[in-house]
């Protein structure tokens, strides 16, 4: 059957600008045809988008791992936007609903879906995960129980970075961080600090967090860190000392956000033992780490791999008031400006943090 419509004109809806990453380097805006949602799904008008690092890694490298960019692939994953019609079968949402994408969309029926481990999905679709087109557009169709609506007060912006503050979650979840623990995030781009700000919100008593750049680290004080230290050698057991003298002990839980060798090693050092160290930044598929120091003190080592379950929580917090992500907003552009946001997200100038992009063709 045909798909509801919103009050939207036949010759707007032609209209989808689209920012397409065609090989390494050559990111590009093109017109695509509106999509038709399925049945189950529905056609988002698309409002804000957030560029993550990963977005910039495709656009620069052309892979993330095993994932490689081989034909045109629409960008984007951190995202909301308005229901503007909805496919076959659709209860959940109505025509004009803000919603937050969830952009990872499982097939349900496998035995890690069941399991309630969806990320874990071999046969996931994830937004601008090749071969899966994103969001980064007018319109774009999704599942619809993979949207989730946005109360009045929470803006489309906040709702895109559902997304990175997920992964806050879920990997705080992993950590086990608590009333009292004493936590340690390594690293603190966009997904160290929705670690911080995730820890403080569950509880930690305190929260140190290290990085290279100066800028980041008063950032991260802003967002509530409780210390911080700036990271000048590669002498792994060095940094975790200074990472003790400062927070009066071993951290209970570190999150490590970086992905770097020298930090993760660190991150081991600086853990007590008993503890639980949680590998979130992805770096070189192999490295060097002290995993005997590791495994003699019992420090678990987990990994994460995005999140599940993780969305309504993100919602809470931010509706709630518990946590504010907006500060992490540092520069905004339209989606005509796309090469120029991806080069300022690169490049990082100016202070940048989270570059957000404004899809629709008003205000948003």
């Amino acid at each position: 059957s045909c798909p509801e419509l919103g009050q939207l004109t036949t010759t707007k809806m032609e209209k989808n600008l689209c920012a397409v990453l065609r090989s390494v380097g050559d990111l590009r805006l093109e017109e695509k045809p509106v999509p038709q949602p399925g049945r189950g799904e529905v056609l988002l008008q698309m409002r804000s988008v957030g560029i993550c690092g990963s977005d910039v890694h495709y656009w620069v490298a052309g892979r993330i791992g095993d994932f490689v960019v081989k034909a045109p692939m629409v960008m984007g994953h951190e995202s909301s936007g308005t229901v503007a019609a909805l496919g076959e079968g659709v209860t959940n949402l109505k025509i004009g609903d803000r919603v937050a994408i969830e952009p990872g969309v499982p097939c349900r029926t496998c035995s890690f879906c069941k399991a309630g481990r969806y990320n874990l999905c071999p046969d996931m679709k994830f937004c601008a995960t090749p071969p899966v087109d994103g969001s980064l557009a007018r319109y774009y169709v999704h599942a619809a129980d993979f949207c989730y609506k946005l109360p009045d007060h929470v803006s489309f912006d906040e709702g895109a970075l559902l997304e990175p503050l997920s992964v806050g979650v879920h990997a705080c979840q992993r950590a086990g961080v608590k009333l009292g623990s004493k936590v340690l995030v390594c690293g603190a781009g966009p997904i160290g600090l929705v670690c911080l700000l995730t820890a403080k919100a569950s509880g930690a008593s305190q929260v140190i967090i290290t990085d290279l750049e100066e800028n980041r680290l008063q950032v991260a004080k802003k967002l509530g860190a409780d210390h911080t230290v700036k990271v000048t050698s590669r002498d792994s057991r060095a940094v975790a000392e200074q990472i003790t003298k400062t927070l009066g002990c071993q951290a209970d839980r570190t999150i490590e956000c970086s992905g770097a060798q020298p930090s993760i090693a660190t991150a081991i050092y600086a853990t007590r033992s008993g503890g639980v160290l949680v590998l979130v930044g992805l770096g070189a598929p192999e490295v060097n780490i002290p995993i005997v120091d590791a495994a003699v003190r019992e420090v678990d080592i987990r990994g994460i791999f995005r999140y599940c379950n993780c969305y309504p929580t993100a919602l809470e917090m931010v509706a709630s008031g518990r946590v504010d992500v907006k500060p992490l907003i540092t520069h905004t552009y339209k989606l005509e400006e796309s090469l120029e946001a991806f080069e300022r997200a690169k490049t990082m100038a100016g202070g940048a943090i989270k570059v957000m992009i404004r899809c629709a063709e008003e205000e948003t």
